[in-house]
């Protein structure tokens, strides 16, 4: 699976080969010491440093449940009349399903595959980039798909990639699908970040957002052991994006929510909240990530 996807979830290895995670834990080690993988956050992906870019067949089997529960969340950040773009990738497909339902909308996007999955929404109203067309992921790229974002303002920008790191940012490895990205980017007064768990902590080559441009970031919750994403989550929440974390299992009427807090904020029944002397360090410090991440998983 690792050969073919380029990087899978611990998670997923474990549903696949119907066993307990922790075993499946203990195998990826006992393949990463021959040389044969590498351990990443929850995952494991092929030995080498930089992750290379899967095909969308592979991709769109990838995570899936994951995926789906961040496209829940995303997709209640977009209210009736709102314009948007829409950037391609399986997550964003998935995102795209849901958008069909929001009356008086208008997705820009560079995906066939948003495209497709928006079709047939007649409140909804589709408008494509230029460009030439990237068959590995059925999307518009090159200087066309840039020019005809010139001038362009809409109020968010929904973008997935291959890796998410608070260092670096969102990333892709490859370079003509990052160009377009990042004229989408700056199209939008906000972007949010569709990533789920095994691509926290992933590194490619092409950086297409950096972090202090990234608005939101709706991820799924990463596995009860897996420390260094939940490091990567606060590192991320320290330069101040906002997360949001949707449960893979989701319970009926909806996916799951949680944010983690950030500087200056406090938990109440109706979410996140300024806390009363935010601006004193003294009167509410900051919480540590240990803290912070635990408190996530109870919830």
């Amino acid at each position: 699976m690792v050969r073919a996807n380029g990087a899978v979830s611990l998670r997923e290895l474990a549903r696949v080969v119907q066993t307990s995670e922790v075993t499946v834990r203990r195998d990826v080690r006992a393949l990463e010491a021959e040389g044969l993988l590498d351990r990443r956050h929850g995952g494991a992906v092929l030995p080498g440093g930089f992750t290379r870019e899967s095909g969308f067949p592979q991709k769109s089997l990838s995570a899936t449940a994951e995926k789906t529960a961040i496209a829940d969340l995303a997709a209640g950040l977009v209210e009736e009349g709102e314009a948007v773009v829409v950037g391609a990738g399986t997550t964003t497909q998935e995102l795209a399903r849901r958008l069909a339902r929001v009356p008086g909308l208008t997705v820009v996007t560079n995906s066939l595959l948003v495209a497709q999955a928006l079709a047939h929404a007649n409140r909804v109203e589709v408008v494509m980039t230029g460009g030439t067309l990237r068959g590995s992921n059925y999307a518009l790229v090159g200087s066309g798909a840039e020019q005809s974002l010139q001038g362009l303002r809409v109020s968010r920008a929904f973008l997935s990639g291959s890796g998410l790191t608070a260092e670096r940012g969102l990333s892709t490895s490859n370079m003509l699908s990052a160009s377009v990205d990042r004229a989408l980017v700056q199209a939008a007064a906000e972007v949010v970040v569709l990533a789920d768990h095994t691509k926290l902590g992933t590194d490619t080559m092409f950086q297409t957002v950096p972090t202090d441009v990234i608005t939101r970031l709706v991820t799924d919750d990463p596995p009860a052991h897996d420390d260094r994403a939940a490091t990567e989550l606060q590192a991320l929440a320290d330069q101040g994006v906002q997360i949001a974390v949707a449960g893979a299992e989701a319970p009926a009427g909806g996916a799951a929510r949680h944010e983690v807090p950030l500087p200056g904020q406090r938990r109440t029944r109706g979410g996140l909240r300024s806390a009363p002397g935010a601006l004193a360090p003294e009167v509410l410090p900051e919480r540590g990530a240990a803290a912070r991440v635990a408190d996530l998983r109870r919830r």
